[in-house]
């Protein structure tokens, strides 16, 4: 195949949804495909929606691709261009994250509306879980296949004998991974262990430059909290820092205010580190409450204080959590397993077999269905 794969700024970034397109990307090569990456500058908001008029954009997109592969954080950018493009066999559209499934807000009505219009135009989508499969399909009738991504290691990182031997040691140690941006909800969780009885101990991994002032007043809130002398900020780290932060943590506590999937609790998860991962957005595929993590409501710091406390009290069942955490990690598909499956999803939109219809007109709405 040909495929053209746009995205904004370029693959360098260090979020999931970026390594999920880097993993993608390299995958369709090593099977013998050509793809080209359309890297858009970044811009805010109403200047992406402005590139929607530029000619210059649509050059670039209306070139004869098997497939038009869409990063849809991209469609401020690509809802005006994508009807007119006729060149491309398909159009697919990559769902890490609805931004109108974030928190609500004044602009949300029209983020919807948007991402309604952008999801209209292409032929098919690929979503990151369930819930943003189903997300998706309640702005468009598009077909959508589910590709969940995997973890850093593939699989457990330490034998369940660790786990059991960590979860008797110390402080709890709760980490948390992620860039510091409003949406990762760092601030709750700083509100929740402060309300937290016992011996815990937090390290913060994640980059301050996504959002210095919201970065900032995160480190103010320890203060203000006066849990500052046991909450360590680490900034952005590299893979064996990272490594080690997940080998000594009993918890990873990220109760963001939406993820489409959460790359980062999975992760976690192959080193047996219990999650409490947001209820709000696709955790649920992996997370199951009480079982191997908890989902917990990113408004609820009180409910964090209580599972820290309980784990802190209760070791032995924070290393049957555990245990469950890392059994979950070593059953759940690799890159290679959910790459394939993507590939042949577009493979499929483009040569489809005779039970698969599909239409010509992207601007007639639903295109059909794969079986």
């Amino acid at each position: 195949m040909h495929v053209g794969f746009v995205i904004y700024g370029g693959l360098d970034r260090t979020s999931g949804g970026f390594r999920y397109d880097r993993k993608l990307i390299e995958h369709l090569e090593a099977r013998g495909d050509d793809v080209e990456v359309i890297a858009l500058p970044w811009r805010s908001y109403p200047r992406s929606m402005a590139d929607g008029l530029s000619p210059a954009v649509r050059r670039r997109l209306n070139r004869p691709f098997d497939v038009l592969l869409e990063d849809e954080l991209c469609h401020p950018s690509l809802w005006r261009h994508n009807p007119h493009l006729d060149a491309p066999r398909r159009i697919v559209s990559l769902v890490h994250l609805l931004r109108s499934g974030a928190r609500s807000s004044r602009l949300t009505p029209l983020y919807r509306a948007i991402e309604g219009r952008y999801l209209r135009t292409v032929d098919a989508a690929v979503a990151t879980s369930s819930d943003t499969r189903d997300r998706t399909r309640s702005l468009a009738d598009v077909p959508t296949l589910v590709a969940t991504p995997a973890g850093r290691e593939g699989g457990s990182a330490v034998l369940p004998e660790a786990v059991d031997r960590r979860a008797r040691e110390g402080p709890l140690e709760v980490a948390f991974v992620g860039n510091l941006l409003p949406r990762k909800n760092l601030g709750t969780l700083l509100e929740g262990l402060a309300r937290a009885a016992g011996r815990w101990r937090l390290t913060v991994v994640g980059s301050h430059d996504a959002d210095p002032t919201y970065a900032a007043s995160t480190v103010e809130l320890a203060t203000e909290l006066g849990i500052d002398d046991r909450v360590a900020f680490a900034g952005e780290v590299d893979d064996a820092t990272l490594e080690d932060v997940l080998e000594r943590s009993h918890v990873l506590a990220v109760p963001a205010s939406y993820e489409g999937f959460g790359m980062v609790y999975l992760e976690a998860m192959e080193y047996g580190v219990v999650p409490i991962a947001s209820a709000v957005g696709g955790a649920g595929d992996i997370v199951a409450d009480g079982r191997n993590g908890f989902l917990v409501d990113p408004d609820d710091p009180g409910r964090i204080a209580g599972l820290v406390e309980t784990l802190d009290e209760d070791r032995g069942r924070l290393a049957a959590l555990g245990r469950a955490a890392l059994a979950t990690a070593d059953a759940h598909p690799g890159w290679a397993e959910t790459m394939d499956a993507v590939r042949s999803f577009l493979l499929e939109l483009v040569e489809p077999t005779p039970d698969a219809s599909f239409g010509t007109d992207r601007r007639d709405g639903p295109r059909g269905e794969i079986r």
